[in-house]
């Protein structure tokens, strides 16, 4: 009974934490953006869609300069209405997102792989790439505003005590995307850190155990 008290006291904890969020980026991009993105509908009606603005979470897989400005690959993550990641939900897939160089630069130094951002971006064009030997048509998206989330810090403390900041007692999620000519979904599940524990030497470079009385 205790255990799910406190389990309903997060849940409930956590949904107000949701409605009072502060927005990570221009709440008129939030008013105006679309946050339920279709990889598949901008593939089909590029022309349709191109101009409209979008609110996109990502986890970035690369970031370069090119002589245009910094461009970001990263991997979709759904957001909620503050630009918040989603516990849940169905990544699209991978996209770029630009920022011109007149407008700023993106160190890669600091946005680094793996580094979580939301991206308000106006959709702009479809560009064929390739992942490892397959083609790939990316979205292509101009960054208005992007917002780059701290890094997660863990911590380790030895069973049975385990403490992390970003725990939440939810099931464990999973993002995913499809499409046409791929046969599995792609799973995105963030995996807690753990150190290395240290390692007992070789019993022959222990020290001998003292002599034991007669």
């Amino acid at each position: 009974m205790k255990r799910t008290g406190l389990y309903a006291l997060f849940f409930s904890g956590a949904l107000i934490l949701s409605a009072c969020a502060t927005p990570v980026v221009n709440k008129s991009y939030l008013e105006e953006g679309e946050r339920k993105v279709s990889f598949a509908a901008l593939r089909e009606n590029p022309d349709q869609e191109r101009g409209k603005l979008f609110i996109l979470g990502g986890v970035i897989i690369h970031t370069k300069l090119l002589e245009a400005g910094s461009q970001i690959e990263a991997m979709d993550v759904p957001v909620d209405g503050s630009g918040y990641f989603e516990e849940s939900g169905r990544s699209e897939g991978r996209f770029l997102a630009i920022l011109p160089k007149d407008e700023g630069l993106l160190d890669p130094a600091v946005y680094r792989r793996a580094r979580k951002v939301t991206i308000a971006g106006e959709f702009l064009e479809l560009r064929k790439g390739r992942i490892d030997e397959m083609e790939y048509d990316y979205p292509v998206f101009r960054i208005k505003q992007i917002y780059l989330w701290p890094r997660e810090r863990l911590y380790y403390y030895p069973p049975p005590f385990y403490y992390d900041p970003w725990f939440y007692p939810y099931p464990d999620y999973y993002y995913y995307y499809g499409h046409s000519w791929w046969d599995y979904p792609h799973y995105y599940r963030p995996v807690p850190l753990q150190p290395e524990r240290p390692r007992m030497p070789p019993p022959s470079s222990r020290s001998p155990a003292p002599d034991q009385p007669k």
